[in-house]
């Protein structure tokens, strides 16, 4: 047996129980003939707590000390999942993120893994012991601060950690059963998926499909780390994120045409009006956009109009990132050329995902045709080879994608898909 990576959510450590459930499902793997590193987030929502508690002490905190912080949370997860494997007879040992050689640069809050040098877990596996690992965390390889690394960053920090290890799989443990053709918390009827490729887990996870982070996947893709996503509440199978489609029996389980319907209310629109319709424009207020350090979705410029020579750009980004991206874009305002600025925060994204529809003619229609049945209104159109992706008002998102997952024959006929822990997280 070969050495397996599983990483928890908060929802799985969420309090005492939820730990000494997720170390008896530790100590199974280790029975089993399994090397085993453990990746554990915070319990529950602590991090959202102590972020609530850093800005009743300081309006905007300094983004070192707000790591400092924010990692205690997976630092207490780590120790007490420590003690409850110990209770349960077998040796453990845990690591914060930079003991277990996991280096990223020096941004703060959102850090990016640049290396990760696993030697005290090896040598830990070695001993005969499971490692378990405080997700989220690294240390900066040139100022040797301790960072964070954003959203998602346990699965991650799992990934890296499966492929510095060489592992046989990533498991990543959450409150669903697997991935599912729309979100179980707002389509009941949603169907797991067994097998889902790397390309259109990619592309569910920036469309919003909030199971895996785009970040996670990524890096599994580029170091070919199969990832195995499952319940922590339940001993079903989960979903298989890989390059090759897993065997089942006798055959192998197919590419579905559409692997499923993703969407995301975390974005707002910002309409740039009254742009000059000549070379350069667009790249000023783009590279505006990028020098504030801001990442944008999906972008549409309008048909300029004949009479003055403007037209309209309209773009998508972060909720989050709203108000700097206004502030960037007035404060270059003269350079640009630009009449005014609208921002639209109470839109909704709705995506369809699936490498089948580059071949199967039809699907753009029925997409669509699905949103105007709905009474859904579309303001922005992307589209890529494996994907479509509209805007749409905020309050219609949910009747949209359940409009679109009936549609397209994704509903399940069994029974209703279960979030155990409430968040689908």
């Amino acid at each position: 047996m070969g050495l397996v990576v599983q990483k928890y959510g908060g929802s799985s450590v969420a309090d005492a129980e939820g730990i000494k459930r997720v170390a008896k499902r530790i100590v199974e793997a280790k029975k089993n003939g399994h090397q085993v590193v453990a990746v554990v987030s915070a319990m529950g929502d602590t991090t959202d707590e102590l972020i609530d508690l850093a800005e009743q002490v300081s309006p905007i905190p300094a983004g070192r000390e707000l790591d400092m912080l924010l990692t205690a949370g997976e630092r207490i997860s780590m120790a007490l999942l420590a003690m409850a494997i110990k209770n349960l007879g077998h040796s453990a040992q845990s690591f914060t993120g930079s003991q277990a050689g996991v280096i990223t640069d020096s941004v703060h809050n959102k850090a990016r893994i640049i290396d990760v040098t696993p030697g005290r877990i090896r040598d830990s596996l070695d001993g005969g012991n499971i490692a378990i690992v405080a997700g989220f965390q690294g240390v900066s390889q040139d100022s040797k601060d301790i960072t964070t690394l954003g959203r998602g960053g346990s699965d991650t920090t799992a990934v890296a950690l499966a492929a510095a290890l060489d592992a046989e799989v990533c498991e990543i443990y959450t409150d669903v059963d697997g991935v599912f053709t729309a979100d179980p918390r707002v389509v009941k009827k949603a169907r797991k998926i067994d097998w889902i490729s790397f390309e259109d887990m990619l592309e569910l996870a920036a469309s919003g499909s909030k199971v895996l982070l785009h970040r996670c996947v990524e890096y599994a893709r580029r170091y070919n780390i199969p990832i195995h996503v499952r319940s922590s509440f339940s001993g079903l199978q989960g979903t298989w994120v890989s390059n090759e489609p897993i065997q089942q029996g006798e055959k192998k389980v197919e590419q579905a045409i559409i692997s499923g319907v993703a969407h995301d209310t975390s974005e707002a629109k910002i309409t740039v009006v009254g742009v000059p319709d000549k070379p350069g424009e667009a790249a000023s207020i783009f590279r505006t956009i990028a020098d504030a350090e801001i990442n944008i979705d999906m972008v549409v410029q309008n048909v300029s109009a004949a009479s003055t020579g403007l037209t309209d750009i309209s773009f998508t980004l972060p909720k989050t990132e709203g108000r700097r991206a206004i502030d960037a874009l007035e404060k270059n305002k003269g350079g640009i050329g630009f009449d005014s600025l609208r921002y639209d925060d109470q839109i909704g994204k709705i995506s369809l995902v699936g490498a089948g529809m580059k071949t199967n003619p039809g699907v753009t229609a029925d997409f669509f045709t699905a949103l105007s049945d709905a009474g859904v209104n579309i303001e922005l159109i992307s589209t890529s080879e494996i994907r479509i992706s509209v805007v749409t008002r905020a309050d219609d998102v949910p009747e949209a994608v359940r409009a679109v997952h009936t549609a397209f024959g994704l509903d399940s006929d069994s029974d209703e898909a279960v979030v155990y822990g409430g968040t689908g997280r």
